[in-house]
């Protein structure tokens, strides 16, 4: 008998607290007592792939996959509430030996998001497919807040002021990260769910010039901002001696000269990846036929959505040393500039998603002649 997709995939996570709780115990433990719960351990994470997923585990081995990262993210929402006080003896020894860094500011946002919105999508994506259904669209937007969520933490571990702390259990994340690049491969190979319109209805979108779509518009004027606040903020990372760029970050968002080296991570992976796809975008509303837009924004809305949670966050935090803390007297403009630069990607998936028929590739005159004659 095996469960559904979606409470298997509830499964995994359940036995995060268990577990933990039994970690921090085994410490106690005499070696060959230690020994013979691992190998409990191990046989129990069998039996639950086993039992959750059966023959559909080799049908579809991301799946296999979902529900390790599911378990995952409720490991990481402990660490969280536990840095936090809120349950406490469970993950104390794998912070304190194994990664310290998570109890900086930027790893409990991390954490939190890694423990609320991954999980979420993980549950919806593993029951999309046990269902038979696509979920590329989730993977997307899932695999784009995974990377960014790896790979701000891991540099700016690398680069920060608490590098010097860094373990032998740093180089766990190299397995994490090539499990991610296997399943942004599966999920880019899945076939994409076409809508079912016409050739004439596909060339009649498509040939709307810039001026009757204001919407697109208006989207592209975000975008133009975005861009344009993404390029400032990056100049102010790289100690551009312009007074605007002193002024914003000493009297504005003071976090990004925090020597733990998250924001300015963060801000340079802004500058040298989000800013070129921004232009991309814009060039994609302008001109139809861009097939590759609905795809990337989604990559690109699940990068910006977890970035900015944890940057704003950060700033906010107390873990954060007063002095990078943002000051009360803009912390209504710094919250409203920060949602409105994470809405400007969110709003660019959601153009494509609804109304897809301007970014398909247009029809062959021959094939649209066929298919009227039929």
């Amino acid at each position: 008998m095996q469960l559904p997709a979606g409470p298997a995939a509830l499964a995994a996570p359940l036995l995060a607290l268990p577990l933990a709780f039994g970690a921090s115990a085994a410490t106690a433990l005499d070696p060959p007592a230690l020994a013979l719960a691992l190998v409990l351990l191990l046989l129990g994470l069998v039996s639950l792939l086993i039992l959750t997923g059966g023959i559909g585990l080799i049908q579809d081995p991301l799946f296999c996959l979902l529900v390790v990262f599911s378990f995952v993210s409720a490991v990481d929402l402990l660490i969280a509430l536990e840095e936090d006080g809120i349950v406490s003896g469970f993950m104390e020894l794998y912070v304190r030996e194994g990664d310290p860094h998570l109890r900086t500011a930027h790893g409990l946002l991390t954490c939190y998001w890694d423990g609320t919105v991954h999980y979420g999508l993980c549950l919806a994506m593993a029951g999309a497919a046990g269902r038979r259904k696509s979920y590329r669209g989730l993977g997307l937007f899932w695999l784009g807040s995974l990377l960014m969520s790896a790979v701000v933490f891991l540099l700016g571990n690398l680069i920060g002021k608490y590098s010097p702390e860094l373990s032998p259990s740093f180089l766990l994340n190299l397995p994490y990260l090539l499990l991610l690049t296997w399943a942004g491969l599966r999920l880019f190979q899945q076939p994409r769910a076409l809508p079912s319109l016409s050739p004439e209805q596909i060339a009649e979108e498509q040939r709307k010039p810039l001026y009757q779509r204001p919407w697109d518009l208006l989207l592209i004027l975000i975008l133009i901002l975005t861009a344009a606040f993404t390029f400032f903020r990056g100049m102010v990372v790289l100690d551009c001696p312009a007074d605007s760029c002193f002024d914003y970050t000493y009297l504005h968002e003071p976090y990004l000269r925090d020597p733990v080296g998250y924001p300015k991570v963060q801000m340079l992976i802004y500058l040298f990846y989000l800013l070129p796809f921004l232009f991309l975008a814009i060039y994609g509303l302008a001109l139809p036929g861009c097939s590759w837009l609905p795809d990337w924004s989604l990559l690109f809305a699940g990068a910006v959505a977890q970035a900015q949670f944890a940057h704003l966050g950060s700033s906010l935090h107390s873990r954060t040393p007063f002095p990078y803390q943002t000051p009360d007297e803009v912390l209504w403009t710094f919250l409203l500039s920060n949602v409105l630069y994470a809405l400007g990607p969110q709003l660019l998936a959601l153009r494509c998603l609804r109304c897809p028929a301007f970014f398909l590739p247009p029809a062959r005159p021959g094939l649209a002649r066929a298919k009227k004659c039929q």
